[in-house]
């Protein structure tokens, strides 16, 4: 993980200096420090910088959660959680989670925009403090937490001469001269120096000279600070830019600007063409729109995984919020918002199983606070919580295959509890289950995944629905594969199989079918059969650019490279595998790699480093909940490892080792089972595993194996 996710800057940092050493003063001091003031002071950019200034003083490094776009004050923990790049599948709350994380860590955690969720964030920072005497908080909001040993300041306006500088650093950036001195500072003061304000009034110099602001400027604070009488002055001032940059932007760009007010965190060009185009704003149009009011500072641009994103700024978003309801046209932008996002969320399901899966899943990432906005707007109505129910259940790929187990659980559980009588659209309710089963499996939750798995299997038989039941089938089966049921494992899983083909279901989920069958057939002793369906699995993938369910396959060929004396090659196909998994945040997936590596490396006669390893895998099951589910199937690797370099170190020798691998973080295990500080089977440490070469006779297409394509949206 890295040590800080603070977003670089897009421009320089004016002024501020004496403010930013007493911020860094107060860390120093306090172990909770609230930046406060009013909207567009330059709260976050100064909290940044201190933040940035003091990462030497963490041994963990600084991480940022921002709150701003989150609505559902239960979210709020689950935020911080993936702020700190904690992976978690076990049943423990995101606040559990947390408490443990952080109990041992030294680490500064900066809280950007909590001030709507205030009665959830303060108790909850309150209690990680507590617990955890390594960290230290930076909270940035408009209002105090009011929690024990807050220091608290106050962010007031710049002064005359940053303000100045601000404004003359912007107007230069837009191409434009900032005009007569004295001038510029009237214009500062009329704004109350407040940054948000200079920026945007300096965004307008190409259009006006600093004169004719000041001269519109009396007018326009008038009229705009009409009905808000009772809101403080710099409240007023800083509405009054904002308006005033409102009245200069073209019909078009307004109307623009009122429709993205609904998206809840960045977005892209295709995204707002469709919710915000119509007849009154062309899609053609869309773009110049949005480049006018990207000139104006009022919307930024910025780079993700995902490709370039657009964001408002909170304040400027609340402004055209406002004006969107004055249009009455608030309600139907929040549908179309909600569908662009259920499609968006279809369309990732499908090319998942394609070459896209990483570029799917940084989409996914990136659009994560709309996709809560989509499903809270679901769940507002009660004739639309089977949408909700579709769309919680359309991101398996997403819960399961990136590591978002808990969240996908909150929204399942959400959705499925809504109206659970109702028999309208009983096939989103019938993929919600068998969702939720397969989440709650990977958590361990037996008794709940027993129960969801149950009602779907049943409910698809009573409304004839093959697919949905083969769904309910094959993860009764996985329940049978971690109960050490091989037989009934291979039956359950079998059938599913068998109506996957004959509907032509093809996609990662029967896929791992196939993988989760061959596990059964390796644990019955049958390598011939499960290296059979794990080949074919691998060339289906390697067609279809598969990767996530690949890695599983390469596991069970690894596992039987190693049966049959083949070291080298098993080490290949885990290196392999562990990439894989790291790479999508899949915790089984790698852990049982891992797990499999240290055993073949005791067998190439390095204990020492095959217990490195598996001290470095305890932390990952900590993670992921109960070790190895339960299967004594799947320990057998572990207890066989732990056996032999026990026995070649001796007890001492043994602990310490595995003393050493568990203090590594999840970053330095990856890169140690890859190789680091190490040299495998004859190479230079830090060299990449060979590649995958294939020793294992290509066979026909076993009974029950799917054969057709199509239909490859999973559950549908």
């Amino acid at each position: 993980m890295r040590r800080s996710n603070l977003p670089a800057e897009l421009n320089r940092f004016v002024g501020r200096a004496d403010e930013q050493d007493r911020v860094s003063l107060l860390l120093a001091e306090a172990r909770l420090v609230t930046v406060v003031g009013v909207g567009g002071v330059g709260k976050t950019r100064l909290a940044l910088r201190a933040a940035s200034a003091a990462q030497k003083r963490y041994a963990d490094g600084v991480r940022l959660a921002e709150l701003s776009g989150l609505r559902d004050p239960e979210l709020v923990a689950l935020a911080l959680v993936e702020a700190l790049g904690l992976t978690d599948h076990t049943l423990r709350t995101p606040r559990e989670a947390l408490i443990e994380h952080l109990a041992e860590r030294r680490l500064l955690l900066v809280v950007d925009g909590f001030e709507h969720l205030v009665e959830e964030c303060a108790p909850l920072l309150r209690e990680l403090l507590r617990a955890a005497p390594g960290l230290t908080v930076l909270a940035v909001g408009r209002r105090p937490l009011r929690v024990d040993g807050e220091a608290v300041f106050t962010l007031a306006p710049m002064t005359d001469e940053d303000a100045a500088r601000l404004f003359a650093e912007r107007a230069s950036a837009a191409g434009a001269p900032a005009g007569d001195p004295e001038a510029v500072r009237e214009l500062c003061r009329r704004l109350d120096r407040i940054p948000l304000a200079l920026e945007l009034a300096a965004g307008r110099l190409p259009l006006l000279t600093v004169e004719q602001m000041l001269h519109r400027l009396d007018d326009r604070f008038r009229l705009l600070s009409e009905g808000t009488r009772g809101a403080l002055p710099r409240h007023q001032a800083l509405r009054t830019a904002i308006g005033w940059s409102h009245e200069l932007c073209t019909p078009e760009e307004r109307l623009l600007w009122a429709r993205l007010s609904v998206f809840a965190g960045p977005f892209d060009l295709e995204a707002v063409e469709y919710v915000c185009g119509g007849p009154d704003l062309p899609a053609e149009r869309v773009v110049e729109a949005l480049g006018g009011l990207v000139a104006q500072s009022l919307v930024f641009r910025e780079e993700t995984a995902a490709g370039p994103r657009h964001r408002m700024l909170d304040t400027v978003a609340a402004y055209g919020a406002e004006w969107l309801a004055a249009l009455g046209d608030t309600a139907r932008m929040r549908r179309r918002h909600r569908d662009w996002y259920v499609g968006l969320a279809t369309w990732c399901e499908l090319e998942w199983f394609s070459p896209r899966q990483a570029e799917v899943a940084a989409c996914a990432d990136a659009a994560l606070p709309n996709l809560r906005a989509a499903l809270e707007l679901c769940l507002e109505q009660p004739e639309e919580t089977h949408l909700a129910r579709h769309l919680a259940g359309t991101l398996w790929f997403y819960w399961v295959g990136c590591g978002r187990l808990s969240e996908g659980r909150h929204w399942l559980d959400r959705a499925l509890s809504l109206d659970p009588g109702r028999s309208e659209h009983p096939a989103a309710r019938l993929k919600a289950l068998w969702v939720l089963g397969y989440v709650a499996i990977l958590q361990g939750d037996t008794t709940a995944a027993v129960a969801a798995l149950h009602e779907c299997r049943e409910r698809a038989r009573a409304t004839g629905n093959p697919l949905a039941e083969a769904y309910a089938t094959h993860r009764m089966g996985c329940l049978a594969l971690l109960s050490d049921d091989m037989p009934r494992a291979e039956e359950l899983i079998g059938r599913a199989l068998e109506t996957y083909q004959e509907v032509g279901e093809l996609n990662s989920n029967v896929l791992m079918g196939q993988v989760e069958l061959a596990m059964a057939r390796v644990f019955r002793g049958d390598l011939e059969g499960a290296v059979a369906l794990c080949a074919e699995v691998r060339e289906i993938c390697e067609e279809r650019g598969e990767r996530w369910t690949r890695a599983y396959a390469l596991y069970v060929l690894a596992y039987a490279a190693w049966t049959g004396g083949d070291h080298a090659e098993a080490r290949a196909l885990l290196g392999e595998c562990v990439t894989i998994n790291h790479t999508f945040h899949d915790l089984v997936g790698l852990v049982l790699a891992i797990e499999l590596l240290a055993l073949v490396t005791a067998s190439e006669g390095d204990p020492a480093e095959a217990a490195v390893l598996q001290g470095a895998a305890l932390p990952v099951w900590d993670m992921v909940g109960l070790r190895l589910f339960g299967s004594g199937s799947l320990d057998g690797p572990r207890a066989v490892c732990e056996r032999q370099a026990g026995e070649l170190l001796g007890a001492e020798r043994y602990g310490a080792s595995v003393r050493e691998g568990r203090g590594l973080s999840l970053d330095a295990a990856v890169r140690r089972a890859l190789g680091e500080r190490r040299d495998p089977a004859g190479g230079r440490p830090g060299e990449a595993p060979r590649p995958f070469r294939t020793t294992v006779p290509k066979t026909r297409k076993p009974a029950g194996s799917p054969t057709g394509k199509g239909g490859e949206a999973a559950g549908r």
